[in-house]
């Protein structure tokens, strides 16, 4: 199963973060941006579960 990969921050709503972008999920993967994790102390205001690093997806291969 793979990750939702949400494209916005759940607290600001303004910040757009594409799968290549620097993000934090909790283990429900509620997703924040770094700024907004960073001021709630990397702690889900969801869950109260601790944000970590969001992994990255490879772009898609083009073909030719």
């Amino acid at each position: 199963m793979a990750l939702e990969m949400r494209d916005r921050c759940e607290r600001c709503g303004s910040t757009a973060l594409p799968q290549d972008a620097a993000a934090r999920i909790c283990s429900y993967e509620c997703t924040f941006c770094v700024p907004c994790s960073d001021l709630m102390r990397n702690t889900c205001p969801n869950c109260g579960g601790e944000l970590v690093a969001r992994p990255r997806r490879a772009p898609a291969p083009t073909t030719a």
